[in-house]
């Protein structure tokens, strides 16, 4: 077993990065348009905190590539196949519970991925990954009560909840899929292997689920686009939007 590059640590902390950073623009698009005024401050501040992880793990992996590319580089200055997340976070917000089953689904992998990556052999990731966990158990929490509220509310309500859990299942399996890492990197300490995560995150969910009165869909095969920069028109959209100031006026600062 070969050891691991910067240049492989550096793809790993830009799939990590892309994965909180498009997730924090989605986020931000609620703002003035959540179903409750508390919800607004809710998604945004969840939003940030994505941020957050988002810029620290782009700056890595820039600083680790050493083509002079920082975090604005890498956030503005890419196109849409050179983005590294899985595709679940880049679909479009569509229904208020879209968004709390994605958010639901996403937090949990995150939770059991940054516990994980809390002792990763990279001090950066170690440092980001310990920090978060605190952020991503709020997240977790914060989508359960959604879920189990809407699940469990009027039949209009756990219509649509169900509903959001049928759209974004397809898009489960990849966060799991071994393959999207190099076992170099697992191996070395640095990478979690994630399929390892699994069981516990279908523990959490379907407790969650059940509690919920909501049926758990079927997962889609695993497919595993994202990660090699096959993405859904839904990720060029949101680049066009994300990207567009920077793109007017590069270098811009502010």
């Amino acid at each position: 077993m070969s050891v691991p590059t910067d240049a492989d640590v550096a793809r790993y902390a830009l799939a990590l990065g892309d994965d909180a950073l498009v997730l924090a623009q989605r986020c931000g698009q609620w703002i003035t348009r959540a179903p409750q005024l508390e919800e607004d401050v809710a998604l945004a501040n969840i939003g940030l905190d994505l941020l957050g992880q988002g810029r620290a793990l782009l700056e890595h992996a820039g600083s680790l590539e050493g083509e002079g590319r920082g975090e604005d580089e890498l956030a503005y200055r890419r196109d849409a196949d050179e983005f590294r997340n899985v595709r679940l976070v880049e679909l479009d917000n569509g229904d208020f519970a879209v968004t709390m089953a994605r958010l639901l689904a996403f937090s949990t992998y995150q939770l059991g991925l940054y516990t994980g990556l809390a002792g990763s052999a990279d001090e950066t990731i170690a440092g980001v990954a310990a920090k978060a966990v605190k952020e991503v158990t709020y997240h977790v929490d914060h989508a359960a009560e959604w879920v189990l509220r809407l699940g469990d509310g009027t039949d209009e309500s756990h219509r649509r909840m169900q509903a959001g859990l049928e759209l974004v299942w397809p898009y489960v399996a990849e966060l799991f899929d071994p393959s999207t890492v190099d076992p170099e990197l697992v191996a070395a300490g640095v990478a979690v292997d994630p399929s390892t995560l699994q069981d516990d995150w279908h523990a959490t969910v379907l407790d969650v689920l059940t509690r919920a009165t909501l049926t758990e869909p079927v997962q889609a095969p695993d497919t595993a686009r994202g990660r090699r920069g096959e993405h859904t028109p839904a990720l060029t959209k949101l680049l066009d939007e994300m990207q567009g100031l920077h793109r007017a006026h590069p270098g811009a600062t502010w």
